[in-house]
């Protein structure tokens, strides 16, 4: 394959926390490959970046600024991905956050339900209103990120733990439903240790500096984005 070959060219491509970290390198990669994005964030200034971006690259971007705890609002979207696009190719549920790390007893209700809506209740509803955009694609992509501690689980980090194991198996779950009907290819991956805000926010010593650019792991993301890719219900662990 040559380097002029956009391996995404002419796919739809939906990000989700798109605005900074892994999500924006994600997006930035998919505008070099080709893809059409759709970028969902919270943050307005963070989306204008993302778009310079893809304007860069050659591509263009549809910006949805959206609390995806918002969750009437991500029915919404599909709506209009619909009459946008008639169909969606690519789905990167990446939008996550982690609130104090605590003994589970110490967890407070409101920081357990923040994270519960967003890192998992929130890819649900994306995939319960996105579902019908990705197969209405020949080749749809459906790509959820996770965590190590989601299978290995380590003391303080409850809610995040306990949010990204549901998100496994939601995943897995709906990819083992659609594997025998449908072209429709779902996986996760673990990024492992990136220099990003959320990482800071767990280890606030750490260099941020040292530890790998979110642009070193989007290689992983491409690979399961592409019409050829055919691994099913995989998680995919960048070391």
């Amino acid at each position: 394959m040559t380097a002029d070959v956009k391996r995404l060219a002419g796919r739809v491509a939906l990000v989700t926390g798109a605005s900074r970290g892994i999500g924006a390198a994600v997006a930035r990669r998919f505008a070099q490959e080709g893809a059409k994005l759709v970028l969902v964030a919270r943050t307005v200034g963070g989306l204008e970046e993302a778009d310079d971006a893809a304007r860069a690259a050659g591509s263009k971007a549809t910006l949805v600024p959206l609390d995806l705890r918002d969750f009437d609002a991500i029915d919404r979207l599909g709506a209009s991905l619909y009459e946008r696009f008639g169909r969606l190719d690519i789905l990167v549920g990446n939008a996550a956050m982690l609130s104090s790390l605590s003994p589970v007893h110490h967890v407070t209700p409101k920081d357990w339900q923040q994270t519960i809506d967003l890192n998992l209740t929130a890819n649900w509803r994306l995939i319960r209103s996105l579902d019908p955009l990705l197969r209405q694609s020949p080749a749809g992509r459906a790509i959820f990120v996770t965590a190590d501690v989601g299978s290995l689980p380590k003391p303080f980090w409850g809610a995040y733990a306990a949010s990204k194991a549901g998100l496994e198996s939601l995943v897995r779950m709906y990819a083992a439903e659609i594997a025998p009907t449908s072209t429709l290819r779902v996986n996760l991956i673990d990024p492992g240790r990136v220099g990003t805000a959320l990482r800071a926010r767990a280890y606030p010593g750490e260099k941020r500096e040292a530890l790998p650019a979110p642009e070193s792991v989007t290689e992983a993301f491409v690979r399961l984005a592409e019409v050829s890719c055919n691994e099913q219900g995989s998680l995919v662990t960048i070391e």
